[in-house]
């Protein structure tokens, strides 16, 4: 199946069976690497390290999540990278993409081991260790530390793996590494005795976990000797920050929500210690216990996460295509999976809290360990007891970044973590008084985020109503001549469209324009208004991420596609679209950047589109930025940069006196 097949697969076939297809493998991946938090801490709670040693892990927890930031960032961008690669049927740049991420990889790694190692006691402390758990948090810390560099390569080259068509070699590398630690887990913290050692059995979960990276690491590092769509050599580790930045750029979000996690951590953490140390339960207690509580509550998300992470593709195409009705039978059924998987969980938090926490063991080394039962129930029935609104909320976000409303999806992220939740538990411990306060502010902060979550779900599918998707135009490539190909990018209102005509008429050979994006849209089967209306759908302020989605990528890579087929047939004009940098090293071909004074353009779109001139200036200023920023996104390079083109030309001097130096021009060219 090719690419274009495959995309209006996801237009046709039967939402259910797709949602199989392409959330199970996420689901199992995410699942899969919950257990690498989650075994340890189980494992531990049941050893003689008990309710000290799930502290200890849990203040250790927050900084694996700042590696695996960078490692996800740099991870995920060079997926989407690839992914954008293949598109366009280009193989040259992802390889210098991949092998630059691999190498700025390894070297985060050591500079987070230099900056961690000398000053772990006080970055424990802070993450809540007592004088008490201090002791096994160093220890554990001490080996995974040590590890940086084989687990932020292994999850950096996990995410390349599965975007490289392979998600089951990455399943089977998580999977792989994770069934070893937790094979070892038993043996190196029960099967040693420690005491001989003069360490703890917080050096062998350390161990165990470690080992269990390196056999994800080793997997992953054989699969890319033979990778299907890139190839590296030892050139390619050597850092091109050129090609890397655009993979930087859609690994961003990623680096984002994991640090996200970082700082809720941290903020609660202290306030857990604060608080815990004036009260009956002590600093231990609450943080041993918000650390079960946060690694149950990553398997709950992870299953939330995955199905419409998984989704992600389908939602982006049928919302391209104007597809609405299946946009909408889509988040019906992903959110009824939300729901029945919130409402099982909170099933199970309310009615035997007891036994979710029994897992990680009984405790036994703390004064009193009914406060440790006491304050695990009230976290599980009071924290989570809005845990549906919480995975409707995680969704709701995906979901937007899905259909490209990045300014909704950030709103729909950000209100629940950073706007409601950390403010809260500074707030309710000074207010209401007492440790127990803070279990409060996230039920408050799902509540608050829920309602916004819902406001912006009903506006957005009300702005879909009376839209159908749109048949596009029929269109063909002309066959032409042997000769120059012309490409003409332009500022908005500078009349580069009338130009590009009038140069293509004098010359006798095909015009492209709007014809792109109706081949484009006969080609991978999107809407063609939905191709034309990038630019001017992308939010003023989140070019980026509105560029990144998966749906404008495919777009993006339809055009490209179909750029190139024109230019196989001969000598043609074309403008817009980047064409300059899509047929970049094709031979014969001439740039021109067409540009005019801003009071100039203000007229001309005035006199075309009868906007006033506050609108028509409005226009300008937003159109430019966009074709800026698609430009910037696809090529890496500055629109309108003089070294980018051939020749730039102010219009200014008037339509068909510009189209006539143009012409001359080309004429000197062919000549020369």
């Amino acid at each position: 199946m090719n690419q274009s097949e495959n995309s209006r697969f996801l237009g046709t076939e039967k939402i259910s069976k797709l949602m199989l297809k392409f959330s199970v493998p996420c689901v199992l991946s995410l699942l899969v690497s919950a257990l690498y938090n989650i075994v340890d801490q189980i494992f531990i709670g049941n050893s003689s390290l008990s309710a000290l040693g799930n502290a200890a892990t849990g203040v250790v927890f927050p900084i694996f999540i700042i590696a695996q930031a960078f490692a996800w960032c740099f991870g995920d961008g060079c997926a989407a990278y690839l992914n954008i690669c293949q598109g366009k049927n280009d193989s040259k740049a992802s390889h210098k993409a991949i092998g630059t991420g691999l190498t700025v990889t390894f070297i985060s790694s050591i500079i987070l081991i230099a900056i961690f190692f000398p000053l772990k006691t006080p970055l424990l402390t802070l993450f809540g260790a007592s004088e008490n758990s201090i002791g096994y948090a160093v220890e554990y810390f001490n080996i995974i530390l040590l590890f940086f560099p084989i687990f932020m390569l292994s999850n950096m080259m996990n995410a390349v793996v599965r975007a490289d068509g392979k998600p089951a070699g990455s399943m089977i590398s998580m999977l792989a590494g994770a069934v070893t630690n937790i094979i070892l887990d038993p043996v190196l913290i029960y099967g040693i005795n420690w005491e001989n050692t003069g360490m703890t059995a917080m050096t062998g979960a350390a161990a165990a976990t470690v080992i269990g990276q390196l056999v994800s690491f080793v997997i992953s590092a054989v699969y890319f000797f033979k990778p299907k769509t890139f190839k590296l050599t030892l050139r390619s580790l050597i850092p091109d920050f050129k090609a890397f930045s655009g993979a930087l750029k859609l690994g961003t979000s990623s680096f984002i929500t994991q640090m996200t996690i970082v700082v809720i951590s941290l903020v609660c953490n202290i306030m857990l210690a604060k608080y815990g140390a004036m009260s009956s339960y002590g600093i231990d207690i609450p943080i041993a216990i918000i650390g079960i509580e946060s690694k149950v509550f990553t398997v709950v998300i992870n299953l939330v996460v995955g199905i419409v992470l998984g989704c992600q593709p389908i939602i982006g195409y049928n919302m391209g295509a104007k597809n609405y009705a299946r946009v909408k039978e889509l988040y019906k059924k992903i959110l009824f999976c939300t729901v029945a998987i919130g409402l099982a969980a909170t099933i199970l938090f309310e009615f035997a809290p007891r036994m979710v926490i029994g897992i990680f063991g009984t405790p036994t080394n703390i004064p009193n360990p009914e406060d440790y039962w006491m304050f695990g129930e009230r976290t599980f029935r009071i924290f989570l007891s809005l845990v549906i609104f919480t995975c409707i909320i995680k969704m709701t976000s995906i979901f937007f970044q899905a259909v490209g409303k990045s300014g909704q999806a950030i709103v729909a992220s950000l209100i629940r973590d950073i706007v409601c939740f950390i403010p809260l538990i500074i707030v309710f411990p000074a207010v209401f008084g007492g440790v127990e306060a803070i279990l409060y502010a996230a039920p408050v902060a799902d509540f608050i985020a829920m309602i916004v979550a819902a406001v912006l779900t009903v506006r957005f599918f009300r702005s879909l109503k009376g839209h159908a998707p749109a048949k596009a135009e029929s269109g063909v490539i002309r066959e032409s001549k042997p000769g120059l190909i012309v490409t003409i990018a332009r500022e908005h209102g500078s009349s580069g469209k009338q130009i590009g005509k009038i140069i293509a008429e004098k010359l006798q050979i095909p015009f492209y324009y709007k014809e792109v994006t109706v081949l484009a849209a006969q080609e991978s089967g999107l809407d063609q208004e939905f191709i034309s209306d990038i630019n001017r759908n992308s939010p003023k302020y989140l070019h980026e991420l509105y560029l990144s989605t998966d749906v404008v990528q495919q777009a993006i890579a339809a055009q490209d596609r179909i750029i190139k087929n024109i230019a196989e047939k001969g000598s043609c004009v074309i403008v817009g679209r980047a064409a300059d940098y899509v047929l970049n090293g094709h031979k014969n071909m001439i740039r021109i950047f067409i540009y005019a004074p801003k009071e100039y353009k203000i007229s001309k779109v005035m006199e075309v589109y009868g906007d006033s001139h506050e609108e028509a200036e409005d226009n300008v200023l937003r159109s430019d930025e966009a074709r800026a920023a698609y430009y910037k996104s696809i090529s890496g390079k500055h629109w309108g940069q003089r070294s980018n083109y051939d020749l730039l030309m102010d219009s200014s001097i008037g339509v068909e006196e510009t189209a006539q130096v143009l012409l001359q021009y080309i004429a000197s060219k062919q000549n020369g």
